[in-house]
């Protein structure tokens, strides 16, 4: 298999409904997860996880030549990148990479010897905050929420839907202004400075800059109305986050985690919930499929609704069957 064949196949995968992820090691078949099930790509096509052992295996000179085509015959343009362990394509896809870390005392300079790649599909799903919309808003304003969800649940995406309406409105509010810091550029998928996803015509994008740094600048130089940033966890965000609250912007933020109540098994995070730092918290799961809300709760961690809800219900009316430990539903409920 070689290099160029193998990138006009992916080329075609691209727009496979469901794919997720594309794996290619060195000596190994090449793996697609699509709609969370694992594929092999045979001569023919896809196989089955089952057909793995014979299906063909992926140079290590495929590697390389791939990620000189990701990078356009310029890697040192993707040297920051690349020393994180990933570069984004056009498209916003990522590209994670595994080889030879070299090291600079203590950090890595760059990695080398390239022996996985692992593209990760971009997906936009617009709507699929809607269902969950009508509970982030309080007197009319946005209130501060934390999205909780496991890895490759769907935090990510409803994120990105989340700031889409906040910044272009919605009949629960006006479009209003919205920064983003994107540290590791997956919420906005920045390629040469433009952002690849439709996060809102009035958002501004700070791509690749560390999360706490990046809020201050933001606030002071944009004067934003809301905040996002993507897997808080450091001191250094707590702190970031409570001057933002200050500043009266509102937050929108995501964090890895189980169940509303594994927050409090997370240090940093257990205190933002003993402030009170966040006034919703979104629970995300990934049964029956990513992005399934598995619950809503106030700051005082108190179930809005108990049932489960899939993303692709885009209305919010389904939603509405759930209990409301306050006596009612809230402001702008279907």
């Amino acid at each position: 298999m070689e290099a160029a064949d193998l990138k006009k196949y992916l080329e075609r995968a691209a727009g496979t409904a469901g794919l997720q992820e594309i794996r290619i090691r060195a000596g190994q078949p090449v793996f697609l997860i699509i709609d969370g099930a694992e594929w092999v790509l045979g001569e023919q096509g896809l196989l089955s996880g089952s057909g793995a052992k014979t299906a063909p295996r992926a140079e290590k000179r495929i590697l390389k030549e791939l990620l000189e085509i990701f990078a356009r015959h310029s890697l040192y343009a993707y040297e920051d990148e690349i020393r994180q362990g990933f570069l984004t394509i056009e498209g916003g896809h990522r590209v994670g990479l595994c080889g030879k870390a070299v090291l600079e005392g203590d950090k890595v300079r760059t990695i080398k010897e390239i022996s996985s790649l692992n593209i990760r599909i971009a997906h936009e799903k617009k709507g699929c905050a809607d269902a969950v919309f009508p509970y982030l808003f309080e007197n009319g304003g946005l209130v501060n929420t934390l999205l909780v969800s496991p890895p490759g649940a769907g935090k990510t995406t409803m994120l990105r839907d989340m700031i889409r309406q906040v910044s272009d409105g919605s009949r629960y509010g006006p479009g209003r202004s919205v920064a983003v810091v994107d540290e590791r550029s997956e919420l906005a998928a920045c390629f040469l400075g433009q952002p690849q996803c439709d996060l809102g015509m009035r958002t501004d994008v700070l791509d690749g800059c560390p999360k706490a740094v990046g809020m201050m600048m933001a606030i002071r130089s944009m004067a934003p109305y809301a905040v996002a940033v993507d897997e808080i966890g450091t001191k250094e965000d707590l702190e970031a986050l409570r001057q933002a609250s200050n500043c009266g912007c509102r937050i929108l933020a995501t964090v890895h985690g189980s169940s509303v109540f594994d927050l409090t098994n997370k240090p940093v995070i257990s205190e933002m919930v003993r402030e009170k730092v966040f006034a919703r918290y979104v629970v995300l799961g990934k049964n029956p499929h990513p992005g399934t809300v598995i619950g809503i709760y106030d700051e005082n961690r108190r179930e809005l609704i108990n049932d489960e809800v899939s993303w692709d219900c885009a209305d919010g009316r389904v939603l509405n069957r759930g209990r409301f430990p306050r006596g009612r539903a809230p402001a702008g409920a279907v």
